[in-house]
């Protein structure tokens, strides 16, 4: 995986949970079109950035825990830069 796919993947992340809508893991996977160990080990990788904030809560003790994805002050800062870069790179080639 070159260095622009791995932004562009990293973008993609973070332009869904900016959007602030609830995501499993699974339906990130399956609308980005990743497989779900490559989105748990972004979604990790992004957390130890400090770029999201994984938080577990439930609402019942008899159900599963659920698990919020939320981006950080950091997290919107690099997407902000990642878009631009994006931008940038997509206006070279066209």
């Amino acid at each position: 995986m070159n260095e622009s796919t791995l932004k562009e993947d990293i973008l993609n992340i973070l332009r869904i949970l900016s959007s602030g809508a609830a995501f499993t893991q699974r339906d990130l996977s399956t609308h980005l079109g990743f497989s779900l160990g490559k989105t748990n080990y972004l979604l990790k990788e992004l957390a130890k950035k400090g770029l999201v904030k994984i938080k577990n809560f439930s609402h019942k003790d008899h159900k599963l825990k659920r698990i919020s994805y939320n981006l950080t002050p950091e997290g919107w800062k690099q997407k902000t830069e990642l878009t631009l870069h994006f931008l940038k790179r997509k206006q070279e080639e066209y």
